[in-house]
């Protein structure tokens, strides 16, 4: 079976080179080529032996993705993908325009296993992990169709980051690595749902990106209804996990929480999440939550309001995400549903 070259790093393309009785610094060639030049076929690789290209050509191949669907806003210039992987399962990825950049939000499964109730990621179920090459691809893709530079990425599309932890690991190493897209790790985001164990894992590396945890809810109870995770780990251990993060990196955590009409939005919520945060170095991201036809959760736009200004009086350092691609349902996982129907 051939292999996929996209998703080594250098040091392994180098000892793959030797594996085939090349010299390591074929490696690095490839890799440029790869990463940098962003070549479909081996044959383009003008600087290496034809030998060596029928090598690559028997032993690996070069992954794809292919737009099988192409949304564009036409309030904020927000572009949403459906790409087809080489298997004939989907995936999307969402480019939105800030006025500090372009920032790209990327898929890191097909599907989800969370089960999180207001998530349209995990209505079709979980099929498989990505690849880093499928994620690298989403990036690569994104910036060949769009002609943009991708200035910052969101590990926040379909799927939870930190479940497939190890391929997400190589990808990001592949991502900030010079040789390639040379993207600094601080430009990046990466949004779980409170996998605690990977938490801790992540924190071993410094990456010096931005955690963001999903927590949507200030009691175990409420948690546990909303997201299944929570029945593993609960928001102390989550919480103290998030502590331990910030002493081993010295990063600031970013809280996520959608604020859902009639289920986490009183005046006693606000003041719960304000008594769950103090002291702990972070700021809270307020999402309005993503109306989706199989669940009955909405945002009121007063409620929202309120219990932003309710955070801010007790000092947490809290925004209202701004809402985009709203003509084109934006939000991660609605688009593949809908095709796959």
């Amino acid at each position: 079976m051939k292999k996929d070259i996209l998703s080594y790093d250098l040091e392994e393309l180098c000892n793959e080179m030797e594996l085939l009785g090349e010299k390591k610094f074929r490696g690095k060639q490839v890799y440029e080529w790869l990463h940098t030049k962003r070549v479909h076929y081996f044959s383009n690789m003008s600087n290496i032996s034809s030998s060596l290209r029928t090598k690559l050509d028997d032993e690996y191949y070069i992954n794809s993705l292919k737009i099988v669907r192409k949304l564009e806003s036409s309030l904020d210039n927000t572009v949403k993908y459906l790409y087809e992987l080489i298997d004939g399962n989907h995936i999307e990825s969402v480019l939105m325009e800030y006025k500090h950049g372009n920032s790209l939000c990327i898929s890191t499964q097909v599907g989800c296993k969370m089960g999180c109730q207001f998530c349209a990621s995990t209505i079709a179920g979980f099929k498989r992990h990505l690849t880093p090459s499928e994620m690298l691809l989403q990036v690569y893709e994104a910036e060949r169709d769009s002609g943009k530079h991708v200035d910052s990425i969101v590990l926040m599309g379909i799927g939870e980051p930190l479940d497939n932890f190890d391929n997400v690991v190589k990808f990001l190493r592949i991502l900030s690595f010079e040789t390639g897209k040379n993207l600094s790790l601080r430009h990046v985001s990466l949004s779980t749902c409170g996998l605690v164990d990977k938490i801790y894992e992540l924190a071993e590396y410094r990456f010096g990106l931005t955690l963001s945890i999903s927590l949507h809810a200030v009691t175990d109870e409420k948690r546990s209804e909303i997201m299944p995770v929570n029945k593993k780990y609960n928001i102390a251990a989550l919480l103290q996990a998030c502590r331990d993060y910030i002493d081993k990196t010295g990063r600031r955590i970013s809280f996520e929480y959608a604020v859902i009409h009639g289920v986490n939005d009183t005046q006693a919520d606000a003041d719960g999440l304000i008594r769950l945060l103090k002291g702990i170095n972070c700021h809270v991201n307020l999402i309005p939550v993503n109306e989706i036809k199989e669940r009955d959760y909405r945002s009121d736009k007063n409620a929202l309001h309120a219990f932003a200004a309710t955070l801010e009086k007790g000092g947490l350092n809290a925004t209202i995400r701004r809402t985009l691609g709203a003509d084109i349902d934006a939000a991660c996982g609605q688009l593949r549903r809908e095709y796959e129907v």
